[in-house]
């Protein structure tokens, strides 16, 4: 049974994970393995990304507004660019996906691996690209790595803040555009997860437990995203490379000794 202080741990997880360039699916596992909640499954995830999609709507309230007003403006096309090799990844791979995550074999790996393009990103620079400049090609370079990520612990936000980096965006606007390309994504994740839950096939769980759950993660997500935003205008992503590195390190060599 999902606790109340359970859930909002792992509503702070996913909130913050998600948009810090560390891996949200890769830290959730971890969460859930530690409080032996391995079948708390899509319900959960399902309102821990409600929580996000929220935090995500408060901060880009004015740019949903103006595509609202003009469907088809330059800013539509990028985000329908962006998103395109993501729903042909989940098309294509979500049912090997799911094993995957469930399983969690290659987690330590695919941290490890995030903090490498972390670190590659960096050292290549900030350009000079504002959010006006992004090219249709550029969205889909973006887009790309953003369906890469769908292996557990290839962070999202990492990777396509990292590619932003790779086509010369500045570093702020790198990190703006991933998070606003993320809504499509996060919307397709939570509508496919969502027969399921309606249709009585996901596990039940405390109503409490879901709204905490569901609070932490908008509230924290939010915080994550508009600190991340102003971070990257003058930092660097090292420090989530060691943090990553560091962090599958320990889980390989706890799948290497048996413990988990």
């Amino acid at each position: 049974m999902l606790t109340e202080l359970q859930a909002f741990i792992l509503g702070v997880i996913q909130g913050l994970t998600e948009f810090l360039p560390i891996s949200s699916t890769g830290h959730l596992y971890l969460g859930r393995h530690l409080f032996h909640l391995d079948e708390a499954g899509i319900f959960l995830d399902t309102m821990l990304h409600i929580g996000t999609l929220i935090a995500l709507v408060v901060v880009y309230k004015a740019e949903l507004v103006k595509i609202l007003k003009n469907p088809f403006s330059k800013l539509t096309l990028l985000l329908i660019a962006g998103t395109i090799p993501a729903v042909i990844a989940g098309l294509l791979l979500s049912d090997w996906f799911d094993d995957l995550s469930k399983s969690g074999v290659t987690i330590g790996w695919e941290f490890l691996a995030t903090g490498f393009i972390l670190w590659f990103a960096d050292q290549a620079g900030s350009g000079k690209k504002s959010l006006e400049e992004i090219s249709v090609k550029d969205a889909l370079i973006i887009g790309s790595f953003q369906a890469a990520a769908i292996m557990p612990a290839l962070s999202r936000s990492g990777l396509t803040i990292a590619a932003g980096l790779f086509c010369k965006l500045d570093r702020a606007t790198a990190a703006y555009f991933s998070f606003l390309l993320s809504i499509p994504a996060i919307s397709g994740g939570i509508i496919f997860q969502l027969k399921p839950v309606l249709t009585g096939g996901a596990e039940t769980l405390p109503f409490s437990s879901m709204l905490i759950a569901t609070l932490a993660s908008a509230i924290f997500g939010y915080i994550a995203v508009v600190w991340m935003i102003n971070y990257l205008k003058s930092r660097s992503l090292k420090v989530f490379s060691f943090y990553v590195w560091g962090l599958g390190s320990l889980v390989l060599i706890l799948q290497f000794t048996g413990v988990f």
